[in-house]
C-alpha cells in the first residue's frame, strides 16, 4: 500500500477527477482533495492511495511533471504526517498569557 502525494493541481479539481487521473496505472485505494478548513475551497493538492506498489510507482513516474490545467504537477510519494502539539501552535506558552518583552534596541 502506497500513498501518494499530488500538488500544485487546479484549485477547481475534484475527488473523481484526482481518481480518474490515477485509475489508469491501477487500483485505487482512496483519493482525497485537501480543502482550507475555513472556506471549503480546495488547497491545490490531494493524496491518493493505491494497494499494488509497482502500479503506484508507475504512476508516479509518469504523472510527475504531467501538465494538468496548465499546471505542472508534483507527483511523488508521501511523507508521514508529522505528530502535532494540541494547543493549536503558535508563539508563546501554550499554559498561560504571553510575557510582554522588553524591545532589543
Amino acid at each position: 500500500m502506497k500513498k501518494i502525494y499530488v500538488g500544485n493541481f487546479s484549485f477547481s479539481m475534484t475527488e473523481s477527477e484526482l481518481r480518474s487521473m490515477f485509475e489508469p496505472y491501477g487500483a485505487i485505494e482512496s483519493a482525497s482533495v485537501a480543502t482550507d478548513r475555513d472556506t471549503g475551497r480546495s488547497r491545490g493538492f490531494g493524496f491518493v492511495t493505491m494497494p499494488n506498489d509497482s502500479e503506484a510507482e508507475s504512476a508516479m513516474a509518469a504523472l510527475n511533471g504531467k501538465e494538468s490545467g496548465g499546471r505542472a504537477l508534483t507527483v511523488n510519494e508521501a511523507r508521514p504526517q508529522k505528530e502535532r502539539s494540541g494547543f493549536g501552535g503558535g508563539r508563546g506558552n501554550a499554559r498561560g498569557p504571553r510575557q510582554r518583552r522588553e524591545p532589543r534596541w
